[in-house]
């Protein structure tokens, strides 16, 4: 079966600087990854290859069977679903719509509405607003809900156009304990949308059961990679981490333990 994204050898260098260094990496049908590492392990340079605003130094690079530089990058880009808390930058365009006319706006990859929206068009966002328990909110402005809320939404918008992968980065920033399960839960709705999920984080607590691979970077370069629990395990977290760690599984969701003192130590 085709692979879903494949690095083979990448790197990639800015200002002389090597950013990655010897990726080799592919996600294969039915997989759901998290990208984990500490704040500049290499995370967001992955994403913007996949997504395609970064060419690799070195290396080729397929997504869902496109070899990059042979390929029509907007049109590809049409099958990623990318959400991020830096999308809050455009909350103004955002604060009066309803959560319908945002969801449907996916469609279109606009934030705001500029194009005819078909019946059809409307009965699909509200599928997916139903699908992901957001029905609470039908009709509700966009500037009257929580940030886990909107987080949500624009998870709900990014299915609209019914991605092959979704790209969630770091979307529990900012969010307390509560809006942080209630967006982690619907992973398991995600993952019955026929989507790959590629979700990025330095939060191991945050890979939920439905997660079954990792890629564990740590300077640019891959510490492990493969099925979650053989990746997720006290020695190679400690490697990545740069710290003592234990890990403990909880319902298939990891949870770590740093040693004691060894912040301090270090």
């Amino acid at each position: 079966m085709e692979k879903v994204v494949s690095f083979k050898d990448v790197s990639w260098k800015r200002s002389g600087r090597e950013i990655l260094s010897g990726i080799n990496w592919e996600i294969n049908p039915n997989e759901h990854w998290t990208i984990l590492g500490l704040n500049g392990s290499g995370k967001t340079s992955i994403l913007n290859i996949v997504t395609g605003y970064h060419f690799s130094t070195t290396g080729d690079v397929f997504v869902l069977g496109n070899e990059y530089g042979k390929t029509n990058l907007p049109e590809l880009r049409k099958e990623i679903g990318y959400v991020s808390s830096s999308l809050e930058r455009f909350s103004h365009i955002l604060e009066h719509e309803s959560i319908e006319e945002i969801v449907v706006s996916g469609k279109f990859a606009s934030f705001g509405l500029y194009e005819q929206v078909s019946e059809a068009d409307w009965e699909k966002a509200k599928t997916i607003i139903k699908k992901l328990r957001l029905d609470y909110l039908q009709g509700k402005a966009y500037n009257l809900l929580s940030q886990g809320e909107r987080r949500r939404v624009l998870i709900a918008r990014a299915l609209m156009s019914d991605p092959k992968i979704l790209i969630l980065d770091e979307p529990c920033s900012g969010l307390d304990i509560f809006s942080r399960e209630e967006l982690l839960n619907l992973m398991k709705e995600i993952a019955q949308t026929n989507c790959h999920i590629l979700y990025v984080t330095h939060h191991i607590e945050e890979i939920t059961e439905e997660i079954t691979h990792v890629l564990l970077l740590h300077g640019g370069k891959i510490v492990a990679k493969g099925p979650k629990r053989e990746v997720l395990t006290d020695n190679l977290l400690t490697e990545a981490f740069q710290m003592p760690i234990k890990v403990r599984w909880e319902e298939d969701r990891p949870w770590i333990t740093i040693q004691k003192n060894a912040v301090k130590e270090a």
